[in-house]
């Protein structure tokens, strides 16, 4: 399985946190990430989406159906995510679209085995991988993408 953690891009300051929208600096951040992913994913990747604004702006710009759920939302947690994503015996590939310091904490658990307030930047992209490699369950660090790399 693989599992891409995709933190929304910039977005507007605002009270309402769920109705927050990408700024125009967002947008761009959006659609250079949403370029870079298309040419990486694989067909038939499932795709989850905070019901946030600002997320769902972001995963529109990677052109592919995708899922709303609130397991993936603002204030989620690291279980409710891996539980949506079906982390680690799903089959294929899962793009999780939402925010900090959830992701983070997600990708810190992977690789340390502790949930820790690890920053996953605006627009960033972190891709695991699990396999089984001989009797043993591997988790793989595949890339760390920032828009301004792009």
């Amino acid at each position: 399985m693989d599992l891409i953690l995709w933190r929304h891009a910039d977005a507007e300051d605002g009270l309402l946190d769920d109705a927050r929208k990408l700024t125009a600096k967002g947008e761009k951040q959006a659609q250079q990430m949403g370029r870079w992913l298309k040419s990486h994913l694989p067909e038939g990747a499932r795709i989850l989406v905070s019901p946030a604004k600002r997320a769902l702006q972001t995963a529109s710009a990677l052109g592919r159906e995708f899922e709303i759920t609130r397991e993936v939302g603002t204030g989620a947690s690291v279980i409710s995510v891996m539980a949506a994503a079906g982390w680690p015996d799903a089959k294929g590939a899962v793009v999780v679209v939402g925010h900090q310091p959830t992701l983070g904490r997600i990708a810190a658990a992977l690789l340390s085995g502790v949930e820790a307030d690890w920053g996953i930047k605006k627009g960033g992209v972190w891709w695991f991988s699990n396999r089984l490699h001989g009797d043993k369950t591997q988790t793989a660090l595949r890339a760390v993408m920032s828009p301004e790399f792009l």
